[in-house]
């Protein structure tokens, strides 16, 4: 799934990570497919803060890095 979302087009990702609600989920998805797909601690580590509250302010973050970097923040 991680790599789907990377394959949407760039105003997608964007308005995906825009909306609160919807940033939360898509970040639990996203985070987690990456995590199951590729291993590694550092995935683990955000895919279980991703589930606390935490997770909307990491989308916020993953917006901005998505605007500027064209990939999300630590992935």
């Amino acid at each position: 799934m991680d790599k789907a979302f990377m394959r949407l087009p760039r105003l997608i990702q964007i308005i995906l990570l825009l909306i609160p609600g919807v940033n939360w989920i898509t970040e639990i998805i996203v985070r987690w497919s990456a995590f199951l797909s590729k291993g590694g601690l550092l995935r683990l580590i955000l895919a279980i803060i991703v589930i606390f509250g935490v997770g909307i302010i990491l989308g916020w973050i993953d917006l901005i890095w998505c605007l500027l970097f064209k990939k999300l923040f630590l992935q």
